[in-house]
């Protein structure tokens, strides 16, 4: 019998057109030196013309399979995740979107963490560092200034993640989404903030495109979504007041809570110092978008590959009351000696 892997990486892609394909070559590269340290498995929901190339390009590289039938749900890259995590072997397991780059040190670092760990989260950085990366930068400067940032590649392990049966794939922040069904399901989660991994900065018209989008995630978390909703009425008061002082000084902390996140745990080595200059602009586009994601709410949800999407994600409560549910349920039918599809999942996608 062949030694499992020590290492699976699972790569939910979905490319719609010629444009996507542009980043072959460079993916391909990636993939092959990926290769000498993971067992790669591409999970590839892409139309059949690009499917067909990606095999051609990447056969002996990676597992590259299109995503389970009975894996589809709303959101594309969760279907690609269920469908990788079946066909991964290795107890360690990382799962990164396509524009995410590993080196060797931080997958090492990855597998050391997942030893006392159930689910790690890194910390991504955009290299390199066009003006609307610099931009997006600094959310994720102000998540640690806060906490901890949501990246585009975690950890798990395997057998943890099949115990908990996966999580849904019908909401549209799909990363928070399997933070907290991990954490429903009594898993350890950890998030060091210290562990860069490098990420590739999207076109600016994508990066224009998923303004509203990604202000929606912010419904899956009521207390941040109501403080970005006082930002404009907040703003527009203090001018009609002609205290314009006001507005400086709320510029100036946020500036500083930017730089403090990006200080923390050698940050200044991946964050340049001017990304937390631009915390202020990216706090003025996430009050407005979250007027126009509350307004999308209202008419059915977001658009996403063709739909609208109306959650953004389950709340802690209801995602802990289904896996409570759930285990209750399987316990019931392993004493009656019946089976339990996913283990008596608590995900609500099982």
């Amino acid at each position: 019998m062949d030694r499992p892997p020590e290492l699976d990486y699972v790569l939910p892609l979905r490319w719609y057109d010629d444009t996507d394909d542009r980043a072959l070559d460079e993916l391909t590269g990636y993939l092959r030196r990926l290769s000498r340290h993971a067992r790669i498995v591409v999970v590839d929901g892409s139309p059949p013309a690009l499917f067909a190339r990606h095999a051609r390009r990447w056969r002996g590289l990676a597992v590259h399979v299109p995503p389970d039938p009975d894996a589809a749900c709303a959101n594309g890259k969760v279907a690609g995740v269920l469908t990788g995590m079946r066909l991964a072997r290795a107890e360690h397991v990382v799962i990164a979107d396509d524009d995410v780059r590993y080196g060797p040190e931080e997958l090492a670092a990855v597998r050391r963490l997942l030893a006392r760990a159930d689910l790690v989260r890194p910390q991504n950085h955009f290299s390199p560092l066009p003006w609307h990366a610099r931009w997006d930068t600094a959310r994720s400067l102000l998540n640690r200034g806060l906490g901890a940032d949501y990246p585009g590649t975690f950890g798990v392990r395997r057998s943890f993640f099949e115990r908990m049966g996966g999580y849904d794939g019908d909401v549209l922040f799909e990363n928070l989404e399997l933070i907290r069904t991990v954490r429903a399901h009594g898993g350890t989660e950890v998030a060091p903030p210290g562990l860069y991994v490098r990420r590739l900065p999207p076109e600016a018209s994508r990066f224009w495109s998923q303004r509203v989008r990604q202000a929606y995630d912010d419904l899956a978390q009521p207390a941040r979504l109501a403080l970005f909703l006082s930002v404009l009425p907040a703003v527009a008061a203090a001018l009609l007041r002609r205290r314009p002082g006001l507005v400086v000084a709320g510029a100036a902390a946020v500036t500083a809570l930017a730089e403090a996140g990006r200080r923390r745990a050698g940050g200044r080595r991946v964050f340049p110092w001017d990304t937390s200059l631009f915390a202020p602009l990216w706090v003025l586009e996430r009050a407005t978008c979250s007027w126009l994601a509350v307004a999308a709410a209202l008419r059915g949800g977001v658009p996403y590959a063709g739909r609208r999407l109306k959650v953004a994600a389950h709340s802690a409560r209801r995602l802990k009351v289904a896996a409570h549910q759930a285990w209750r349920l399987g316990a019931a039918a392993r004493a009656a000696g019946r089976q339990v599809p996913g283990g008596g999942s608590g995900s609500l996608e099982a």
